[in-house]
């Protein structure tokens, strides 16, 4: 063969595979236009006539409007709930058991009772709120109650008076919202963290008779009664009918929820009722995984309940021990925030609620195997954080899990709630005085509590993963997960479970 046909052969060999390479790319080329073209599909009217890159503009401006006009009152008032709910564990410091002649296990439970109210009402409440539509009247409303009954705790003389005061204050609280995230959620710790440098304040203030615990409830409940009009103007009710949007910055957030979940955030999709949420939700075994999960985690949180008084066990006076037990809440809130967004940036679910439950089950072991201050100090450091970033990221996979349709969603997180907290009501009795200052016991049982979590965690992510295989092959039974009249082409095409 001549080295002129060899040539030849070499340049057409040359060429075939530069046309490859440009077939290639204009096949790379075409597959990203089509992937953009689908990301950006089926977008409302007024959204149609902006470019992608437009429209992300618009969407990071929206998201920034509703975070600085949302984000601060919702903290402000998960703050306010948390300090009426759990300054009765800060007045047992100040004096309220010896004062109101509290013996055996009453104090615990005026704990407990509280999730009684709660637990009953969750429910029915949820399903009212579902059914109502006005979440900034409903809260609103639900602030008033709460701030009352809490400023009237400061005036009860007994035991009974006390625990009526408790039971009521759980059915007012039943009515706070379902779901979480971190952002949020950080008022609660905020709270816990203030509460105790709060209450160190107040406590030296004299009057009452010497019983200045009273002002606790005095002054925060008074406190929440007089920011609930701030509250109503501030909240929204539905990014259709917010006024402070334009019509293309709520047309972004519903297409946005819209694509997130699967499907449109209504109802009227099948037009399901309140009683089928309610079935569709019970049959989900999902729901009853995530209840398992949660409810162990919520078991173990009771030390929250106690902390002063675990905190107590270092010896110090009153003033100190209150002011020590700031620094785990405010650690916890920057961790927290932190995992939680690790958490949303991988995508991942299961493993962002082992590793911190692992670190809690350290923390309770240490508590348990030494009464070295510093070393029991460390724990209560660590126990609180790890305790939270894995209920922050437990709370975000429930809404991620069970989130359409609005009836089903409502009710189950109603339900997981409303279960989880049960846990509230008998584990109270796990810290009687005299098992301190160990609470040998207790930290036994939340070491046990933690591995249960951790097994349901992983139970909820293999299930999830047979789910996300359906979706994948089309087998997924679309009308058993959210409901009749749902196939797969209501059912945005990227739509998976995050586990």
């Amino acid at each position: 063969m001549s080295k002129d046909t060899i040539s030849q052969l070499e340049k057409a060999e040359i060429s075939h595979i530069d046309n490859e390479d440009k077939s290639l790319h204009d096949l790379k080329q075409s597959d990203s236009e089509s992937n953009a073209e689908d990301e950006y599909a089926n977008l409302p009217e007024s959204l149609q006539g902006l470019t992608p890159e437009e429209l992300q503009k618009l969407d990071k401006k929206v998201t920034r409007k509703i975070d600085l006009r949302l984000m601060p009152m919702l903290i402000y008032i998960y703050i306010l709930n948390y300090l009426d709910r759990n300054n009765i564990a800060s007045a047992r410091l100040g004096g309220l058991e010896e004062d109101l002649g509290l013996t055996g296990s009453q104090y615990q439970t005026c704990i407990s009772i509280l999730f009684v109210g709660y637990i009953l009402f969750q429910v029915p409440s949820n399903m009212l709120l579902n059914k109502f539509g006005r979440p900034s009247i409903y809260i609103s409303v639900a602030m008033t109650i709460w701030g009352a009954l809490s400023t009237i705790t400061g005036a009860v003389q007994n035991f009974g008076g006390l625990l009526t005061i408790r039971i009521l204050l759980g059915v007012a609280e039943s009515k706070s919202l379902a779901s979480r995230n971190s952002i949020l959620y950080a008022g609660s710790l905020v709270s816990s963290a203030f509460s105790g440098l709060i209450a160190a304040g107040i406590l030296k203030v004299p009057g009452l008779g010497g019983q200045s615990w009273r002002w606790l409830f005095i002054i925060e409940g008074g406190l929440t009664v007089a920011s609930v009009p701030f509250a109503y103007f501030v909240l929204p009710d539905n990014p259709s009918n917010t006024k402070f949007l334009s019509q293309q910055e709520k047309d972004i957030i519903m297409w946005k929820m819209s694509k997130d979940v699967g499907v449109k955030d209504s109802d009227q999709v099948n037009e399901e009722s309140d009683w089928q949420g309610f079935l569709n939700a019970v049959k989900d075994i999902k729901v009853w995984i995530l209840c398992g999960m949660h409810s162990w985690l919520v078991a173990a949180c009771g030390v929250t309940n106690f902390f002063p008084t675990v905190v107590e066990t270092l010896n110090f006076n009153r003033t100190i021990t209150l002011v020590l037990t700031a620094p785990p809440y405010l650690l916890a809130v920057v961790i927290t925030f932190l995992w939680a967004k690790h958490a949303d940036r991988s995508g991942e679910r299961m493993l962002h609620v082992i590793i911190p439950l692992v670190l809690a089950l350290v923390s309770f072991i240490i508590a348990a195997c030494t009464l070295n201050i510093g070393a029991r100090y460390f724990s209560m450091c660590l126990m609180i954080p790890s305790l939270y970033s894995a209920f922050v990221v437990i709370l975000t996979w429930i809404s991620n899990t069970i989130s359409r349709p609005p009836a089903k969603r409502a009710i189950s997180l109603a339900i997981v709630n409303c279960l989880s907290n049960s846990a509230s009501i008998w584990n109270a009795y796990l810290y009687p005085s005299s098992d301190g200052p160990r609470y040998m016991i207790a930290f036994i049982c939340n070491c046990a509590f933690i591995a249960l979590s951790i097994a349901f965690a992983i139970g909820l992510n293999l299930r999830l993963r047979v789910l996300n295989k359906k979706i994948d092959n089309g087998t997924m039974n679309w009308e058993k997960e959210f409901g009749k009249g749902f196939d797969a082409s209501k059912i945005n095409a990227d739509f998976k479970f995050l586990h």
